[in-house]
């Protein structure tokens, strides 16, 4: 078969950080195993250089639209049909909605369904942002209604496609996300990180979901007792990362406390992971929660969020917190900075944990769906 992939989001530091990792893993995976196909990667010109092949059956094609946008309805199609291809893969739900080629798509959540806050958080005005929201409903429905077959990654989500759309559930197929093994980490060179230890980790977006500003409330009540630990936040820096920071000024904490230190390198976020005392993801809506995972790849305790697929996915391995309860989030944060025992338990089955998950299974999983 000839399979096209919609590689723009190709790596986190364009596709916006989960979504990005997740095509630049599938990618890297498919050359490896799959000798039988071609492929056709599509991809922007910012990421089109990042994007190595090591498998002769795969090429690249510029495919210069960014996602959401009406530039991306309007070319996608006659590059994507153009290719003519047997089958194409949306790793999110962004479809043209001209395209002819059959296709199959990766539904990783449906929080702008699930979240009214953060279906409401946007840079736009409210009347561009009501015409995207209609459009956003529109190509959602078309990828669920006109795919050939549903890739989800999480029983939660499959859960979530069923209450919201009339959809067989034979169509939707789990197939979990992976996380590199410590063998498979490359040799880093040591580098100066911008805090000492300890610390707490977190690394995504500040979309509202993610329900920063309950951690940064509930740090500010934890560090009074513990002011020589530090929170540590990393991510691209945006409107949400400055509105953040805004509220962190009207908040009673030391500002060097709390420190942003914006999109950083894989090393610097290697390190990052690997000295951290506690990993803790407050989110209040995911899909999968892959940076617990690969908090747990680096040996260190996580403390999660009990909402979502966060117990499906980390099991008994982290301890759970209510996002919406900042003493139980304190009181976490506080076990988890005391008690040598349960850190070292955490740590022991998070080392289990990872192994349920690979990128390699992933891609065999997704490839066996293209067969199908």
């Amino acid at each position: 078969m000839k399979i096209g992939i919609d590689a723009r989001m190709y790596g986190p530091k364009w596709g916006g950080g989960g979504i990005g990792r997740y095509v630049e893993e599938l990618v890297n995976e498919l050359q490896k195993i799959d000798s039988e196909n071609r492929f056709v990667l599509f991809l922007k010109r910012e990421n089109f250089d990042a994007c190595k092949l090591i498998n002769q059956r795969f090429e690249k094609v510029i495919a210069d639209a960014h996602w959401y946008t009406t530039k991306e309805q309007l070319i996608m199609p006659r590059i994507i049909d153009g290719a003519h291809l047997d089958l194409m893969h949306y790793p999110h739900w962004n479809i043209p909605l001209r395209a002819k080629t059959p296709f199959v798509v990766t539904i990783h959540d449906l929080i702008l369904l699930e979240d009214p806050n953060s279906a409401r958080a946007t840079t736009l005005g409210p009347i561009r942002y009501a015409i995207k929201r209609i459009g956003y409903n529109k190509v959602l429905r078309h990828a669920i209604e006109k795919s050939k077959a549903i890739i989800t990654v999480s029983d939660y989500v499959k859960g979530s496609i069923l209450t919201h759309f009339n959809v067989q559930s034979e169509k939707i197929h789990v197939i979990y996300e992976g996380v590199s093994s410590k063998s498979q980490l490359p040799n880093y060179p040591i580098v100066q990180l911008p805090v000492a230890s300890p610390y707490f980790l977190y690394v995504g977006s500040a979309y509202p979901h993610k329900n920063l500003e309950s951690l940064l409330h509930a740090f500010s009540f934890f560090v009074k007792k513990h002011p020589n630990v530090r929170l540590v936040l990393v991510g691209k820096e945006d409107k949400f990362y400055k509105d953040l920071k805004k509220e962190l000024q009207e908040i009673d904490i030391d500002e060097n406390a709390v420190i942003f230190t914006g999109f950083v390198p894989e090393n610097v976020l290697h390190a990052l992971y690997a000295n951290a005392s506690l990993y803790i993801f407050p989110s209040r809506h995911e899909g999968f929660g892959l940076p617990p995972l690969e908090a747990m790849r680096h040996g260190v305790p996580v403390a999660s969020s009990n909402r979502g697929p966060m117990p499906e996915v980390l099991g008994n391995a982290a301890i759970y917190f209510n996002p919406d309860d900042l003493e139980e989030m304190v009181e976490v944060m506080e076990r988890t900075q005391e008690d040598e025992i349960l850190r070292d338990e955490l740590v022991k089955k998070g080392n289990e944990r990872i192994k349920r998950y690979t990128w390699e299974t992933m891609a065999k999983e997704i490839e066996a769906i293209y067969e199908k």
